[in-house]
């Protein structure tokens, strides 16, 4: 089935994480699911625009958001050209469609002074967990990378001799990213406490209390519970963590392609997002640099 030859393509060779892997096979077994159910449509490769678009209008009734229906959208429209890449079809029914309209979204990041209050707070407890959860905020804002990249980090790929810790991170992609020494000694003493963990991980640097590999779940948690403490910003996840790690270091001079080789983006154009964050900060920058607007 064409729907399985395209799962295996883009886990093999496209290297997609296990978790899209899994987004995507549910989008297109519900596209599936609904071609059957609506039009007797067994093979999702015979569909036309006006049942995709039907589709789309089932979806937008179900009150998904225009970003969400353009997301399914998405998976539908790489599964068409793989089809077309492998000769399965001639033509995308997908060739002419334009994605649904969505408003921007400013996700603010946090500031310096709400990250420095929760990392020099008592907030965390002095057992296990709490050194794992003050450990996971300290490597997400230092470092700047995403929730299953700290969730996959191995033991072996710390280097204290060098301060550097070794990523996996989108399509298997390894990049290196510096430590500074507040970072690396959390780090350090939070491998002091998991040694006491008789059934840790061995591999993993990062284990649950009871000795597992951390959930997706749990990294949220960490992060949405802490912040709430001395952040009313709206968004409080992981995600932002290196949202606001991306753009501290672009407002203290920082350059684009640096910041975009820490996160392990593939192009520039994925960085420029967390640049506007930065905009009040270039605009003082400019003011006092140029010679006119010393004047000002």
């Amino acid at each position: 089935m064409s729907i399985n030859r395209y799962l295996d393509f883009i886990t093999h060779e496209k290297k997609y994480s296990a978790h899209t892997c899994a987004a995507y096979e549910k989008n297109l077994n519900d596209f599936s699911d609904f071609c059957a159910s609506h039009f007797e449509l067994y093979n999702i490769e015979y569909v036309d625009y006006s049942q995709i678009r039907t589709w789309i209008i089932s979806l937008v009734e179900k009150k998904n958001t225009n970003r969400t229906v353009n997301r399914k959208i998405s998976v539908l429209r790489s599964y068409y050209k793989f089809l077309i890449r492998t000769e399965a079809i001639t033509l995308s029914p997908l060739k002419l469609h334009r994605p649904l309209k969505v408003s921007k979204k400013v996700n603010v990041p946090f500031s310096t002074d709400e990250v420095d209050r929760l990392l020099n707070s008592d907030l965390f407890s002095k057992d296990y967990e709490g050194v794992l959860q003050k450990t996971i905020i300290t490597l997400l804002y230092y470092t700047g990378i995403r929730r299953q990249e700290l969730i996959d980090l191995k033991v072996n790929s710390v280097d204290f001799e060098t301060n550097t810790i070794r990523v996996l991170g989108k399509r298997n992609k390894e990049r290196m990213i510096p430590l500074l020494h507040e970072a690396v000694a959390v780090l350090k003493t939070y491998l002091c406490y998991k040694k006491e963990l008789s059934l840790a991980l061995p591999n993993c640097f990062f284990c649950s209390t009871s000795g597992s590999k951390l959930s997706e779940g749990f990294v949220y948690q960490t992060v949405n519970h802490y912040f709430s403490m001395v952040s009313t910003k709206v968004k409080k996840s992981p995600h932002m963590l290196r949202h606001s790690f991306a753009t501290h270091l672009l407002n203290n001079g920082a350059d684009l392609n640096s910041v975009k080789e820490l996160l392990g983006h593939e192009s520039v154009a994925a960085t420029q997002v967390y640049t506007h964050s930065s905009l009040k900060r270039i605009q003082e920058i400019y003011v006092k640099a140029h010679p006119r607007g010393k004047k000002e």
